[in-house]
């Protein structure tokens, strides 16, 4: 079996996630992982630094599966591990990988505790040879060398290989599954909380104008990244531009001041200050 093993502390690690679903691509389901994701991260000091919707197609899935095993990120994709005909996931995984599909025996274990429990829950008995029930040890069925996500919900596990990890598209029981492989596999990335972002309202400036400030400020500070969201219609503010930094919170406070400093030299007109 493939370990599946956490980047020492000192390397950056970045997170993806993969979000797999015609429903959430038609509007027929609002997507709920994106924000709950970032959330999780965010408890731990951690940013996502990106994402990607694929439709239950197996060539973009494949495509998509393939960059996130070659980009050395730590990835989430939800949704498509189940055993319907519009669930391809799992096999997509092993095509992306090149490796051959296997029943995880601990897998197997798990689905059929969860077949007994059913049967026990209905008051019928156990049939393991019906074949309704064979069928449901396909998923339990994983790219080669895959080791197991529990899922506290229903048993049914999701898997993970290398820092690639696949769980459920439904919330209940993707979203304690992302939180186990954050705490289990990757502790040592936590963070403690602090101040991560600072910005401030400017007034009457223009992008343009204040990028050199923006690159000299995120050039002077090593792990800070300097933002501006412009807005035009603001209801409290108006036309405006927030201006400020986000990052290592040991860096955060010199780079702000410098942002401030550049924005008094340059004339501009700020307003209130925000922390989160």
């Amino acid at each position: 079996m493939t370990n599946i093993t956490a980047s020492s502390a000192a390397a950056p690690r970045a997170f993806g996630l993969i979000i797999v679903g015609d429903e959430i691509l038609s509007g027929k389901r609002a997507d709920k992982h994106l924000p709950k994701v970032i959330e999780l991260l965010a408890a731990r000091g951690l940013p996502l630094a990106w994402a990607e919707y694929v439709g239950d197609d197996p060539v973009r899935i494949t495509a998509a599966l393939r960059r996130a095993f070659a980009s050395g990120d730590i990835v989430f994709s939800t949704g498509g591990i189940g055993a319907t005909p519009d669930d391809h996931t799992r096999q997509c995984a092993a095509a992306a990988l090149g490796v051959p599909l296997a029943l995880h025996p601990q897998a197997e274990a798990l689905i059929r505790e969860r077949m007994q429990d059913t049967a026990r829950e209905q008051g019928v008995p156990y049939e393991p040879d019906r074949p309704d029930n064979v069928h449901r040890l396909n998923m339990g069925v994983f790219p080669e060398g895959a080791a197991i996500i529990p899922n506290p919900y229903n048993k049914i596990p999701g898997f993970s290989v290398r820092d690639v990890h696949f769980v459920p598209g439904f919330p209940v029981m993707a979203w304690p599954m992302v939180e186990w492989v954050l705490d289990t596999l990757y502790p040592e990335l936590a963070r403690p909380p602090g101040v991560s972002e600072r910005s401030v309202i400017v007034f009457g400036a223009m992008e343009a104008s204040l990028t050199p400030l923006m690159q000299a400020v995120e050039a002077a500070h090593s792990g800070v990244k300097v933002f501006s969201l412009p807005s035009v219609d603001h209801p409290q503010y108006g036309r405006h531009i927030e201006l400020g930094v986000k990052g290592d919170a040991a860096r955060l406070e010199a780079a702000y001041a410098q942002l401030k400093a550049g924005l008094i030299d340059f004339g501009a007109s700020m307003g209130p200050q925000l922390v989160r």
